[in-house]
Order: structure tokens, then sequence, then C-alpha cells
């Protein structure tokens, strides 16, 4: 494999000496590099745009969201999927990650696992990845066999796909339905894409399922209303989005979230819409679980 021509590979000139920076010289270099990186996603926004619509209309229908990637990749699409049941209270189903060497490559280095296009496909395969779901493929050189491998299961299997990749007309760019290609720049370290190009890659996954849960109704306001109440933080948390929202008291909040077993959601209409637990259950439920329009239908049409 030829990665010459890689701009992740290429030297950055302005590191050629950071072996003789001081400490303060090199974070700032670092610093100074990492500030192209918004602007490097900022140019792909409109890709972006298209694939989160894709990956909406794929959730929508009740299809699934994987990420698949190796290394670095892999574990950022793992700390993407992870996050979204506490924060927006999807199934854990509802968005999955896939790393090459399995469960126990998110803490210990599996090198080898990612040259194998035949285990990208199996791993997909024992998803039972199909048609009514979306695939993303993350690579930031953006010819990593394994996900290669899995984006050409992905697409035989009807699945539609989207490539994320750090480098210009990428190979995962030629499979997949969607691309997204975030060019940073050369590293600062040749080669070491745990940098610049893994920070893009999150900044793209902030991007693909925040946007997704806001448009399926996971948000009111800015609020996570949503969220799975978990711990004492977010049973915390949820008492304040309830009384910022309503202006009810504390007591008044945790009371309500109590009956309502600390889901936000119905604990906001039962208050705001003077409506009962179940019927607030039941106009979550018509209105697809968007809070706002939940109100506006227990208040009878009335703009909130």
């Amino acid at each position: 494999m030829n990665l010459s021509s890689l701009t992740t590979e290429q030297l950055n000139g302005r590191s050629a000496n950071i072996d003789q920076l001081s400490t303060k010289e090199i974070i700032e270099l670092m610093n100074d590099e990492d500030r192209s990186i918004a602007d490097a996603v900022r140019r792909e926004l409109p890709d972006i745009e298209k694939a989160i619509e894709a990956i909406y209309q794929t959730l929508i229908k009740g299809g699934r969201l994987f990420y698949i990637g190796a290394g670095t990749s892999g574990r950022i699409g793992v700390i993407d999927a992870s996050e979204c049941p506490p924060t927006f209270c999807t199934p854990h189903e509802m968005v999955q990650a896939i790393i090459a060497g399995g469960e126990s490559a998110v803490f210990t280095a599996v090198e080898g696992a990612e040259d194998s296009r035949e285990q990208g496909s199996e791993d997909l395969r024992h998803r039972n990845v199909n048609q009514a779901d979306i695939v993303v493929g993350i690579a930031a050189s953006g010819r990593t066999p394994y996900v290669i491998g899995a984006l050409e299961y992905a697409k035989k299997a009807g699945a539609a796909t989207i490539g994320l990749s750090c480098n210009s007309d990428a190979e995962i760019s030629q499979i997949a339905d969607y691309k997204i290609e975030v060019v940073v720049g050369p590293e600062i370290l040749t080669g070491s894409t745990r940098l610049k190009a893994a920070t893009a890659q999150k900044m793209v996954l902030n991007m693909l399922t925040t946007t997704t849960m806001i448009k399926l109704g996971k948000v009111y306001g800015n609020l996570m209303v949503d969220l799975h109440a978990s711990n004492k933080k977010l049973v915390e948390r949820a008492r304040n989005m309830v009384m910022k929202i309503t202006g009810v008291s504390y007591d008044e909040a945790a009371h309500v979230l109590e009956e309502t077993n600390q889901k936000v959601k119905p604990a906001i209409l039962m208050i705001k819409g003077e409506v009962s637990r179940d019927k607030a259950a039941q106009l979550l439920i018509e209105t697809d679980g968007f809070l706002r329009e939940a109100i506006n239908k227990a208040n009878q049409g009335q703009l909130i």
C-alpha cells in the first residue's frame, strides 16, 4: 500500500524541528494547527448536510445507524454511539459502533485488524445489516481495508452508506453513497491521525448524531429533554430542565419527575399542558415525541 500521496501522510514543514522545541512552543504549534480544523469541517458542510438527511430518513423509518472503523477512527465511533442512549434516551440498537478487532480494541490496539476486508464484511453481516440501515465508514486515510470491506458489504445488503475520511478522492468515497472528506492537512507528527484528523472526525460525528436527534424531536429549545436520568447528576439536570421550562419549584419538579420515572418530556407536558401522566404519554405518542407540538395540542392549539 503506497501511502506517500495521501495528505495525512505528508511532512508538515511547520513542525520539522518539533523535537527541539520547548513545551510552550510545542503546544502553541499544536494549537495553531488545530485552529484550522473547524474551517476544514466547514468546507464540508454541504456534504455533511446530505449525510444527516440520509441518517434522519433512515432512523425515522426505524432503521439503524452504524459506525465502523479501525484504531482511532473506530474508537471515535464508539464514543459517539455510546453517548446517544444517555443523552437522547435512544435504544442501544439505534446507533451502534463497530471497531476492527472487537471491543477489546477500544482499550488495547489491535493493529493488524484493520487489514482485513473480509472481517469488515463479516462484522456487519453479524449485525444483520440490511436495506433499512445506514453505515458510516470512518477512515482518516480513506483506504483502510477493513472499512472498505464493510462498506462493500453494506452496499450489497442494500444499506445506505457514508464515507468519512480526511483525504481528497478517498477510496471509500468511491464506494459510499455519500462522502465527507475533511482535509485537515499534514499532522505535526507525520501520519499520526489521532491528532487533527481524529478531531475533525469527532466534530463531524457530533454533527451527524446531534442534528439528527434534534430533527427527531429529542430537544426542546436547546435542552436535552429526552435524556436518560440514570445517575444523580442527570437526575439533577432533569429537575433543572423542568424548572426552567415550566417555572415550578425544585420540589414540584422533583415530585412530577417521580411520577414519570424521571422522564423529562412527560413531566413538562403534565405541568404546562395540565394533563395527567397517561394523557401526557398519549399526546407524546400522537406527536411522535415532539414536546412543543404536544404542549400545543394539550392547550388546544395555543402557541407556546
